[in-house]
């Protein structure tokens, strides 16, 4: 592979959006209990965004360090400071993003989090390494928020905090009864793309809904709106995933399911438990297209700053190199912020409706 140089003339910029505690939090995290080889935590940041950032090993940043005149380090010696940085490179993550979170957002769309996860793989796996949970912001399709976890963990909306009023954003791998039910509970509201066949539905008589059988109802242009419940299943006692019947319920989720068709026919069904006076059907289509934000984060993820070429699969440094390409990410998020959506739609949708 080859290597990617690693540019100074922005490091000067990149100082000024670092935490301003990070000399403390470093010593308090203990990535900095000694200062021998290395001056302080702003050298240690630069060598470890220089590791990430680039196709260089240990023992090539090392070197360019004592070039620079950054750091007096050999690579096994940044290594094992790699190692004991990992809290630290999530707590400075964590302030980087903050600034994305807005005290108090402008209009509902600054209350939109879109919210994701793909996965990482190191070399020579036969599975999934690592699962890397975000918040996306909506209206700058900048990142709010990460969570890594292992390979086992799966997404869902109950992984996300939200306050009263917030719409949580998703795909149909969280049109879930219980994730549905989670964002509910907290007083924030889900807008999110389900398949018929993978959800359970009733009307509002508590009958089940076939809401597949409805299609025939979606026009060729505008929408249509059905007024359901989302029946919560009860908890399991055991691994079996065998049906449940709905008197088991242990609560119903009012929603609002509304479908539109692409300009190719195909019908994209989307339920919110947001309120009418809050969303109206034509919001709701219109904003389910800005979840495909998430989707340009991952590409530029993957295709500017490689998250796909993990060096090693479960190190002692795979998690502090991820959580390093991450805190680059948030960083270079905030010296140029990308903005624009991809609409799946194909057309620009008007106000009809066809009964």
């Amino acid at each position: 592979m080859e290597k990617t140089a690693v540019h100074e003339d922005l490091w000067p910029y990149v100082v000024t959006l670092l935490p301003a505690d990070l000399e403390e939090s470093a010593r308090a995290s203990e990535a900095l209990v000694r200062c021998r080889n290395v001056p302080n935590a702003a050298a240690l940041m630069r060598m470890t965004l220089a590791y990430a950032v680039s196709d260089l090993s240990l023992k090539d940043v090392a070197a360019w360090a004592h070039a620079q005149e950054v750091a007096q380090i050999t690579g096994p010696g940044l290594f094992y400071r790699l190692r004991q940085a990992e809290a630290w490179l999530q707590q400075v993550l964590a302030a980087t993003l903050q600034w994305e979170i807005p005290s108090n957002p402008v209009g509902w769309l600054g209350r939109v989090r879109i919210v994701d996860a793909t996965v990482v793989t190191g070399p020579g796996s036969m599975g999934t390494d690592w699962r890397v949970h975000v918040e996306v912001n909506a209206s700058t399709g900048t990142l709010r928020s990460v969570e890594l976890t292992d390979g086992y963990t799966g997404e869902g909306y109950a992984r996300h905090h939200a306050s009263p009023g917030d719409i949580l954003l998703g795909d149909r791998g969280y049109a879930t009864a219980r994730g549905i039910a989670a964002v509910n509970k907290m007083e924030a509201h889900v807008v999110v793309r389900v398949n018929p066949q993978a959800i359970r539905l009733c009307d509002m008589e508590r009958q089940p809904f076939d809401l597949l059988a409805q299609g025939y109802r979606v026009p060729q242009v505008g929408y249509s709106v059905w007024e359901i419940l989302v029946p919560v299943p009860p908890e399991r006692s055991t691994k079996s995933h065998k049906s449940w019947p709905l008197a088991k319920a242990q609560g119903w989720v009012p929603a609002r399911v509304v479908a539109g068709r692409t300009s190719n026919g195909n019908i994209i069904w989307v339920l919110t438990t947001a309120k009418t006076d809050m969303l109206p059907p034509i919001q709701v289509l219109r904003l389910y297209r800005l979840r495909w934000q998430v989707e340009l984060v991952f590409k530029r993820l993957k295709s500017i700053l490689h998250l796909d070429t993990l060096p090693t699969r479960q190190g002692p440094t795979a998690k502090s190199w991820l959580l390093s390409r991450f805190l680059a990410a948030a960083l270079a998020q905030r010296l140029t912020q990308p903005t624009g959506s991809l609409s799946p739609f194909g057309y620009e949708l008007q106000e009809a409706r066809i009964h």
